[in-house]
């Protein structure tokens, strides 16, 4: 039996009611109510009601359709978009229970979204919607003009798709402009022959013959190719930088999957208890809260170890303060105010570093597991000697930290415009088949040849991209 209407919105302002007693700070919430059909195109699109025309979207609307046609894969409970309005999903075929929970839900993400600093730091939820209806519409006019076509817009989307996370993942540090990288290198030039130049050394420095740029490392590669390629057709230049904004929409998402999904999961378990269900939604409850929150077997459930941890804090800063038996509806309670802080100041890798414990690892049972030969093995476990380091192991691979990172030093490298970049190497080698990948799609957008520096096997290599093919050189 379907939900009807006046349900949902008389549940709604139930959950309202105790979103606003728990001092959750949220965007206005508006719920689209969907059918099945309409949800697949929806994960097509990674949630958003209107995107630009791409052939990777209507692959991934086939692939989750044939997945959930054959009932190898069911539909999320909930999808929420940052966006202010925040804009939500729910599916017309889910019981009363899970439409209750799915709400809950997502207040946690709207709480989220409004005030983590990942999120406000970067893209305007004010603008979600509006910008990516604009972009949609920019592309389909590239792909109507008869100069350019379908077939070259989207060679140059697959480009930039393919480079659009190679970029800072923490939207918050500032980037110094053009004019404020050339005063710094001022600044750091060499002084003159002069010996009066330690009396008045700002008067006096000679100006410094700058022969690198960008004058920084630049992290930012598809900016970097959209504002210094002068060969770029202005079509062309539009269609890499409108990548390169949305990337900045879902790098917050990344970079705080297991703070994100654990508070959503931490409100919607304290609003339904909140609630006084009836006995028969309370027990629908539970279950599908342990659904939602069961380990996954050799793998890591955000929604799981996000729980676990912000419900660890929170006990933990109340014991410190002398309090053990607080009640289900305190508000203002040293624990609830340590997780409103976290909540603003971190992101996964810093949440983990700073409150996952040895205790909490156990709990959640984390371990480290390696290829050998077609099988994985378990190699490490949380005990005393080694839970830091399957820690820090853990901290290197959420978030964009699986991807590695590569700056460009320099453009005009040997005066002929190669571009020159830099793999800043934590310990794990590039897997060269996916670094030729890579820098086939740069050279394809810079228009010259490109080289990476980075490490094989322990060794300085440059990997050069000339035409059609990747060289491997050691550097001695």
């Amino acid at each position: 039996m379907s939900t009807t209407l006046s349900e949902l919105q008389e549940w709604d302002e139930k959950i309202l009611k105790w979103v606003e007693y728990y001092k959750l700070n949220c965007y206005p919430q508006e719920f689209e109510i969907c059918d099945h059909h309409e949800m697949l195109g929806y994960m097509a699109y990674s949630g958003m009601p209107s995107r630009y025309s791409h052939w990777s979207y209507g692959k991934g609307f086939e692939r989750q359709k044939m997945m959930y046609d054959y009932g190898v894969s069911g539909l999320p409970y909930e999808m929420v978009i940052n966006s202010d309005p925040c804009l939500a999903y729910l599916m017309r075929d889910n019981s009363l229970l899970l439409q209750i929970l799915t709400i809950a839900h997502v207040y946690g993400h709207n709480d989220f979204f409004k005030n983590n600093f990942t999120f406000t730091s970067g893209f305007p939820a004010k603008y979600s919607l509006e910008t990516f209806k604009n972009h949609s519409s920019r592309v389909d006019s590239y792909i109507e003009d008869p100069s350019i076509g379908i077939e070259r817009v989207e060679e140059t989307l697959d480009h930039a798709h393919s480079l659009q996370f190679q970029c800072r993942r923490n939207l918050a540090i500032r980037k110094r402009s053009p004019q404020e990288q050339y005063q710094r290198a001022m600044d750091q030039a060499a002084p003159s022959n002069d010996p009066y130049a330690n009396i008045h050394p700002k008067q006096i420095y000679t100006q410094p013959e700058i022969d690198r740029f960008p004058l920084e490392p630049e992290e930012d590669i598809l900016s970097f190719i959209a504002q210094y390629n002068p060969y770029l057709p202005e079509w062309k230049r539009d269609l890499i930088r409108i990548v390169e904004t949305e990337a900045k929409y879902f790098i917050p998402q990344m970079e705080t999957k297991i703070m994100n999904e654990g508070w959503a999961s931490y409100w919607h378990y304290k609003i339904m208890n909140s609630l006084e269900l009836p006995q028969g939604l309370h027990m629908e409850f539970m279950v599908a809260h342990h659904q939602v929150l069961r380990p996954h077997p050799g793998g890591l459930n955000p929604y799981h170890l996000g729980f676990l941890i912000w419900h660890d804090i929170e006990k933990r800063w109340n014991e410190k303060a002398g309090l053990k038996d607080v009640p289900a509806d305190a508000v203002d309670t040293p624990g609830r105010k340590k997780i409103f802080e976290v909540r603003e100041s971190d992101r996964d890798s810093s949440f983990l570093r700073r409150f996952l414990t040895r205790e909490l690892m156990e709990e959640a049972h984390l371990f480290q597991h390696e290829k050998r030969g077609k099988e994985r093995v378990i190699t490490k476990v949380a005990t005393e000697e080694d839970w830091e380091e399957i820690k820090a192991i853990l901290i290197k691979q959420v978030g964009a930290g699986s991807l590695p990172i590569i700056k460009i030093t320099d453009a005009d490298f040997g005066k002929n415009r190669t571009l020159y970049l830099v793999h800043e190497h934590d310990g794990r080698d590039l897997q060269l088949q996916y670094a030729e990948a890579t820098l086939r799609h740069i050279q394809a957008l810079w228009e010259r040849d490109v080289v990476l520096e980075t490490s094989v096997n322990g060794k300085r290599s440059l990997l050069k991209m000339s035409k059609d093919s990747m060289k491997v050189e050691k550097v001695e």
